[in-house]
This record gives C-alpha cells, structure tokens and sequence, in this order.
C-alpha cells in the first residue's frame, strides 16, 4: 500500500495504514485487498474486507482489483465457516457513511438460528439492530479471533481453511 492510495481521515484507510487503532490487526491481504476484523457493533468474527487503495464504488475498482475480489470473498466465508460454525454468513457491500461516499468495503458477517432471539428479522434489519444497541465486542475477544484466524490461514497450504 502506497501512502497516495489512502485517504486521511476516512475511517477505513486510516484502520490499514495504523493512523487508527485496529483490534486484531490485519488478517489477510492479497496484492490489492486487505481482510481486517470490524470495528464496532457487529459481533465476534464479522470480517472486512476492502481495497488498499482508497475507492468508493465498485466502478472503480481496477480489472487486477475485480479479480482478486471474488476468490478472496469466498476464502473469507470460508475462513468465518471453519472457525465459527454459523448457520449463514452474510456478504454485503458499503460504501456509505450518513449519505456520504465513503471508502467501499464487504461485511462478511456469521449468523446463527439463534440470533432470532434477539432480533426480528435477518440480515440487513439484524445488522441496524445491532448499530442501534451499540454493543461492541470486547478487544480480548477480537484478538483471540484474529490469532485463530491468521492460524488457520497460516495451516492452509492451498487456500482454503476448510481442511478440502
């Protein structure tokens, strides 16, 4: 990562670059993308994954950027699959911060059954859920995660994380 390819003071680039604390570090990259564990209120194991460089659609992104993009997706899912066992993993795309174009990036995020305990509907409805109760996970927890997580990826020789 060239320090021309981020952007001060966009939460995302400054995450990569050590401009902000990041708890649980870099987890992975490829060539252009970066796999970082979240900040903020989506749970234990919701993983990031988005550009070195700093874009804000996925217009932009580089024919070398597009390519990396979709085995990277899936390594991710797996990587949440082998360590947590959740029921889905949801995959979605942002760019926005309160109408604002903002630095695009791919929540790849572990659900179980029993998350309908605590919420009403799946998915995107879960995710405001949990912005709006504000309940971060604890550093400790993150870390112990991401160790597991560099492990596991640091086990596989082809790839994969699920042992195929």
């Amino acid at each position: 990562m060239k320090a021309e390819d981020t952007l001060a003071g966009c939460l995302a680039c400054d995450l990569t670059a050590g401009r902000q604390p990041l708890p649980g570090g870099q987890l992975h990259a490829t060539r252009h993308w970066v796999v970082e564990h979240c900040v903020g209120p989506l749970g234990v194991g919701t993983l990031i994954v988005k550009p070195f460089r700093h874009c804000v659609s996925i217009a932009e992104l580089t024919k070398e950027e597009t390519e990396e993009l979709g085995p990277l997706l899936s390594l991710t899912a797996r990587l949440i699959k082998a360590l947590l066992t959740p029921d889905q993993i949801y995959t979605c795309q942002w760019s926005h911060a309160g109408w604002e174009a903002g630095h695009v990036h791919f929540v790849i995020q572990p659900a179980w059954d029993a998350d309908k305990a605590r919420h009403d509907r799946p998915g995107p409805f879960m995710q405001v859920d949990m912005f709006n109760a504000r309940m971060a996970p604890l550093a400790a927890e993150v870390e112990a995660f991401a160790r597991g997580a560099r492990e596991a990826l640091s086990n596989s020789t082809d790839g994969h994380t699920d042992g195929n």
